[in-house]
């Protein structure tokens, strides 16, 4: 029985001549590439830069095969390896010199009167209202009222989204090796009218995030899960947690997060 290893490319030109390497390369070395998803692959390839990578883990519904990512794109946080790098992919991929590096997801279940809906992310969920106004959200964890916050929105990101959105706002960086949630407030507002945290709050993995909005002037709020925006109406309460699935990600050992963050950020 063959092997199989699915390879997907962003449209990028690029990109896509690191397709055709990569799959000559594996035909080569005895796998059979596929270029969409296959359930009984025993890898995914993706090639592009982190946007893609969060795309396709989307597209494919959260699959339990393990997953690389080859970087064509500017960041590269979680595109773990560069295009000079795929000789020495395949080979400690055949030579299995390598560690699987468990991402756990965040789930939004959205209570909107007597309909929920449940969406997923790897780096964030942000709510905030849908016109260039203050918003009011009751935040609460595990049951404790923490605040009403004023102001643009809240942030809620795991540590792979530390370096994304998260970090854009003001955020702290979290070593993706440790289990946390972390909120982080946009544009918060702090005057004697109104008084809310102007920092990230960082709680266990395990922690509930209930999130309840106060309409004053709209009924309606936009919740948005690694860039995917959609507007919802007459939203009671949004509750985040840690999800259960696991994406597993395929990491050669020399790969360095923080001298990733010094090389990008600094």
């Amino acid at each position: 029985m063959s092997r199989k290893i699915v390879v997907t490319s962003n449209p990028t030109e690029k990109s896509q001549e690191v397709f055709c390497e990569i799959s000559n390369k594996l035909e080569v070395n005895g796998f059979t590439v596929y270029n969409s998803y296959v359930p009984d692959a025993e890898l995914i390839i993706i090639i592009g830069g982190d946007g893609w990578f969060i795309k396709t883990i989307h597209d494919f519904e959260y699959p339990d095969i393990p997953i690389v990512g080859i970087n064509t794109g500017h960041l590269g946080f979680l595109q773990d390896i560069n295009p000079k790098d795929i000789d020495m992919l395949i080979e400690s991929y055949l030579g299995c010199d390598y560690s699987i590096r468990e991402i756990a997801p965040i789930t939004a279940d959205i209570h909107m009167n007597e309909v929920r809906r449940k969406i997923l992310a790897i780096n964030e969920v942000v709510i905030r209202g849908t016109k260039s106004r203050m918003i009011h959200l009751n935040l609460k964890i595990n049951d404790s009222d923490i605040e009403c916050f004023s102001g643009d929105g809240l942030i809620v990101s795991t540590p792979t989204g530390s370096t994304a959105y998260n970090y854009s706002a003001g955020g702290s960086i979290i070593d993706p090796s440790l289990e946390t949630l972390q909120i982080t407030p946009l544009s918060p507002t702090n005057t004697n009218a109104y008084r809310s945290f102007t920092s990230s709050i960082i709680t266990s993995p395990d922690s509930l995030i209930e999130i309840d909005p106060e309409y004053r002037f709209e009924n309606s709020l936009l919740i948005i899960n690694d860039g995917i925006e959609n507007k919802y109406n007459h939203i009671s309460k949004v509750v985040i947690t840690t999800c259960h699935k696991k994406i597993r990600v395929l990491r050669l050992h020399s790969y360095d997060f923080w001298a990733k963050v010094t090389d990008r950020f600094l």
